[in-house]
């Protein structure tokens, strides 16, 4: 008897094959409730802010919402954008019936100490970028004007707890669920990267086409390396120490938070930098994968195993003298022994 072979491990973009209860319908329902449900989420706590804030006597923007200030209302919105974390993880675990962990990387969690590894090597990288971006020309009436530290410290403290969750938000969409949601019907990891990517750009709104390149190729270099990592943590360090300087840059200038200018609308100078440090990261990260990187792949389930009821037959065979199983049930036609009373036989009557 021959051994079946076993199935090939499973890379991250096909980790939703875990599930339990593979059904076609999961990925594309945890979806649709990953984008409600956060709909949902916002809609309710701006509606509770602006109720709050109105009361309070704030003011209100152009837009009709309660303005708190730069540092409060760049708070909120970070905060927001978080809200998609357990989202992610509630639809991984009860639609996708897998473990919400399988969402994090192929170990079934966020591996700590290679994203933290990640995270210093992101921010060498970027602020390469960033200091190169200082020595460009700057255009008419966009000279630097330091906002002071009275701003720019409870600024920086906010933005270095909440941005890392906010980064973390949105690679948990787009190059997690997203990512695993095509992965589950595509077997090509190109596939399944490249959607995610265009819809992370467009999901920044439109500016400038040099600024949506930009963001097309970040979301396309942040899913290769999830794939060639196996988890999310190295888009992740990217994705905070990319948003953590260039906020940190936003709030060191004055009124720099209340801009409303994106990474949509980078224009094409800082788009070669920007390119070139991810290009730079992509590299470290890979050279740091061939010394200590962790593992890529998580192994595959198991077929069901047959019962070993099923798997023999006992069907009798002529002259043999195997005899079937008894099932508790007499054979038709057969006698059926005296039931016993407790007394053994005399040899002579024994058989």
């Amino acid at each position: 008897m021959t051994t079946p072979p076993l199935p090939e491990p499973l890379p991250y973009h096909r980790l939703a094959r875990l599930s339990l209860f593979p059904r076609w319908w999961r990925p594309p329902v945890g979806t649709l409730v990953v984008a409600v449900g956060w709909l949902i989420a916002v809609i309710a706590v701006y509606g509770v802010l602006d109720e709050w804030g109105s009361r309070n006597g704030y003011t209100e923007g152009p837009d009709g919402s309660v303005q708190f200030g730069p540092v409060a209302d760049t708070a909120v919105d970070l905060l927001l954008l978080a809200l998609a974390i357990p989202l992610v993880l509630l639809a991984v675990r009860w639609i996708g019936r897998r473990p919400a962990g399988t969402v994090s990387s192929v170990a079934g969690r966020l591996r700590w100490r290679w994203l933290t590894v990640c995270v210093l090597t992101a921010l060498s990288a970027m602020a390469l970028v960033m200091g190169a971006a200082f020595l460009l020309p700057v255009g008419d009436g966009e000279e630097f004007r330091w906002a002071g530290w009275q701003v720019f410290g409870p600024a920086l403290a906010m933005l270095v707890v909440l941005v890392p969750l906010q980064a973390a938000a949105e690679e948990y969409v787009f190059r997690g669920w997203l990512t695993q949601a095509a992965g589950a019907f595509l077997r090509s990891p190109w596939f399944a990267l490249l959607p995610q990517a265009v819809l992370f750009a467009a999901a920044h709104g439109w500016g400038t086409p040099w600024g949506f390149a930009d963001l097309v190729v970040f979301g396309t270099a942040a899913g290769w390396l999830t794939w060639r990592t196996g988890g999310l943590e190295a888009s992740i360090g990217l994705h905070t120490a990319n948003n953590l300087l260039s906020f940190a840059t936003s709030a060191a200038t004055v009124d720099g938070l209340r801009s409303d200018e994106t990474a949509a609308d980078a224009t094409w100078p800082l788009v070669v930098l920007d390119v070139a440090g991810i290009v730079l990261y992509t590299a470290a990260v890979v050279w740091l994968m061939r010394r200590r990187g962790p593992a890529r792949t998580a192994p595959a389930p198991l077929p069901p195993v047959r019962p070993l009821a099923d798997a023999l037959s006992y069907a009798p065979v002529p002259g043999s003298a195997v005899a079937p199983p008894r099932t508790g049930r007499p054979t038709p036609g057969a006698p059926v022994p005296p039931p016993y009373d407790g007394v053994d036989p005399e040899p002579a009557d024994r058989p």
